[in-house]
């Protein structure tokens, strides 16, 4: 047998290198696998800057695609079986309590003689070559397949074998249908004020944006039969948001606190509400899209009502809050009686290039620099946050030391004694944020969405006790999806003397050193390794 890498994925990741988009932008892909595959150890190492070149996809992305029953045999210690397709082709298409049994029955199979081409392993082990991987090539991304399937509105008509290149899209794929949806995002920073959430305006801008959405499905072009196929015949599209940092500062709420995983809470809880309820009111002028009979939908549930669908499946190992402010009786009705024109109506996409053009910041990111230098074909751009400079005008810091400060520390406001402590914590970078903190307003998000969210983590001496509790963390909440793993560089160049003769306070300690260099911590957790402890 040969490894994923040779020569299969090789061509893919060649492809996606000669596929520039008309020269504007890169090709990209991403290849996921899931973990009970007899390839899985190598798909891991795709990514990896050693061995055997022909066995490496350098370009393309990768995304472990990851049962719960994998998870809960890490958690209670146990054995992990994988397994060639060929001989149980079945499990690519199971899902929650069906796979575990017949996953078990493949198991008792093998231990017959009955299936012969399996390995048997530590599902401990598994797991941690799998954060190993991540830390170190920033790959294959951790997705949770079963979330994605047991709370998708569509179940009845197929089954999510994949998200996409972002890990915000969870919809069918097949033969005959390949999945197709159309984004659009809100920015959250234009709907507070002094007041908090600005629910009336946020209702008329989704309301727009849904029927703007929904006509793009009419008026795209699809290379492929099989995506005009399956567009058309569910409809599905995926408003978000972005701005989220924006916002928070507006609010004088810092990133890491209750009040924020509230406000995620409140703001998603009030865009699924007006999206479905204009996907209804779409369906009232248009028709139900052609699959809605069957749907989760049609029968009465919600997004935040297949929660319980998700517990009871994993039997004891899901803790998502479930409170709720809105009328959401009186839309469950209105759903099940007129139906739905889209098949899905939510997904957070990154948002990179149009949260710039809107000059906010991307997606639910934290901000994650507060002073950085941009660049682009008409050259490079100091850019500062605006907030932050606008409240140390306000308490009168804002001076060129103050400046010179800002650039020496890159941005961060922590290690400048003058700075308050309150603007300290509202202007937080993402390495400064404790990643928790954005699995907790990731979670609140995710009860609302019928889709999933490209959700960054950020982790600035990462080891592997903190992704070990990390991403257990994410599953427990119930998240479908992670993106990438952020990690900061271990190498501080010395800055220079500032202008009008005046040194940084710090300059002095790395005055010596042309650069200093800290112990990287080792990727899973070592009792012997000082960095680790």
């Amino acid at each position: 047998m040969t490894g994923p890498g040779y020569p299969f994925l090789k061509v893919a990741n060649d492809t996606a290198v000669a596929v520039n988009q008309g020269g504007k932008r890169k090709g990209a892909m991403c290849a996921y696998l899931e973990t009970w595959h007899l390839d899985i150890e190598e798909f891991l190492e795709l990514r990896k800057n050693t061995g055997d070149d022909r066995r490496r996809t350098h370009d393309m992305n990768t995304a472990s695609w990851v049962p719960d029953l994998f998870l809960k045999r890490v958690s209670e210690e146990g054995n992990w079986t994988l397994f060639s397709p060929d001989e149980t082709s079945d499990l690519h298409d199971l899902t929650g309590k069906a796979f575990a049994t017949r996953y078990a029955e493949c198991e008792d199979l093998a231990s017959r003689g009955v299936i012969r081409n399996f390995k048997t392993l530590k599902a401990g082990d598994l797991w941690r070559k799998m954060l190993s991987m991540l830390y170190e090539t920033g790959h294959p991304w951790i997705t949770f397949k079963d979330p994605c399937n047991i709370r998708s509105p569509q179940q009845h008509v197929g089954v999510v074998h994949s998200s996409n290149l972002c890990t915000e899209i969870t919809l069918n794929t097949s033969d005959t249908e390949i999945a197709v949806c159309n984004l659009g995002s809100v920015n959250l920073s234009r709907h507070v004020d002094s007041n908090g959430l600005d629910r009336a305006k946020l209702e008329k801008t989704i309301t727009t944006a849904m029927r703007m959405l929904d006509n793009v499905i009419d008026y795209n072009y699809y290379n492929v039969p099989q995506a005009r196929r399956s567009n058309l015949r569910h409809r599905p599209v995926g408003l978000g948001i972005m701005g989220f940092q924006d916002a928070l500062y507006k609010l004088r709420i810092p990133y890491a606190s209750d009040a924020a995983i509230r406000f995620a809470d409140q703001s998603m809880e009030t865009t699924s509400y007006y999206a479905i309820q204009a996907s209804t009111r779409l369906a009232e002028e248009r028709g139900a899209y052609n699959s809605f009979k069957g749907s989760l939908w049609s029968r009465g549930i919600l997004p935040i009502d297949s929660i319980s669908l998700l517990e009871q499946e994993r039997e004891g190992y899901l803790d998502m809050d479930r409170s709720q402010t809105m009328d959401w009786d009186s839309l469950r009705k209105r759903v099940q009686q007129i139906g739905m024109r889209n098949s899905n109506c939510m997904a957070i996409a990154p948002t990179a290039t149009i949260s710039n053009i809107c000059g906010v910041a991307q997606s639910i990111e934290p901000t994650y620099q507060n002073l950085f230098v941009k660049s682009n074909l008409s050259g490079e751009f100091t850019v500062v946050n605006p907030f932050l400079v606008r409240d140390l005008k306000e308490r009168g810091l804002w001076d060129e030391v103050m400046v010179n400060d800002l650039k020496y520390f890159d941005g961060s406001v922590h290690p400048i004694d003058r700075i308050p402590d309150d603007l300290k914590q509202l202007y937080a970078t993402a390495f400064e944020i404790d990643p928790r903190w954005l699995v907790e307003c990731a979670a609140r998000r995710q009860k609302w969405i019928d889709q999933a969210q490209s959700l960054n983590l950020y982790m600035a001496e990462p080891n592997g006790k903190k992704l070990d509790n990390l991403y257990k963390l994410a599953w427990v909440r119930g998240l479908k999806t992670t993106y990438y793993l952020r990690s900061m560089g271990a190498t501080h160049v010395e800055k220079s003397t500032l202008s009008g003769g005046r040194e940084n306070k710090l300059a002095a300690v790395v005055r010596n050193f042309d650069t200093e260099i800290e112990p990287k911590a080792c990727a899973i957790s070592d009792p012997t390794c000082e960095a680790c402890q």
